[in-house]
């Protein structure tokens, strides 16, 4: 338990930050997921489209300090990749 004032802010702080990353870590895997499932149905049009959002939303949390750029960019790498795949079968 936290003692002096500045350790309570601390403390406050973290409870804040953590819930704020887990909501942006939660959003992250679903937009990733929502590409996954779009590449396994084999949807072209909703597997681009998924890329599209994830790739925006991924950035987004770049500048909202949550991931470093090149974090973000091999993600958004990954996903394209996958999605490039549909366009070779």
């Amino acid at each position: 338990m936290a003692n002096h004032k500045s350790s309570e802010k601390r403390a406050r702080q973290t409870i804040k930050r953590t819930e704020r990353n887990r909501f942006y870590r939660t959003r992250l895997k679903n937009i990733s997921k929502a590409v996954v499932v779009a590449v396994e149905a084999k949807d072209e049009t909703a597997a681009h489209e998924a890329l599209k959002v994830a790739n925006k939303s991924i950035h987004s949390f770049v500048s909202r300090g949550f991931m470093k750029k090149q974090t973000a960019a091999r993600r958004v790498s990954r996903l394209a990749k996958l999605v490039n795949t549909l366009n070779i079968a």
